[in-house]
């Protein structure tokens, strides 16, 4: 498993899908899939999204850091 960090190329919005499939190996348009079908159930889906886009580091600055 790769570091949880939104890469700089392939992502559509906030690269969060794309960095949680990064991490879990699987495609991020599997995970976009996953989280289109989560929107359907109740519950914080959007909150967490932003949230992840706030706290997760992008790739550029996570790669200067180490």
């Amino acid at each position: 498993m790769s570091a949880l960090a939104r890469p700089t190329h392939g992502r559509v919005l906030g690269g969060v899908c794309a960095a949680l499939a990064r991490r879990f190996g699987t495609s991020a348009t599997t995970m976009r899939v996953i989280f289109l079908l989560s929107c359907l159930l109740p519950g914080p889906q959007f909150v967490l999204y932003i949230a992840l886009w706030v706290l997760l580091p992008s790739e550029d600055r996570a790669n200067a850091a180490w």
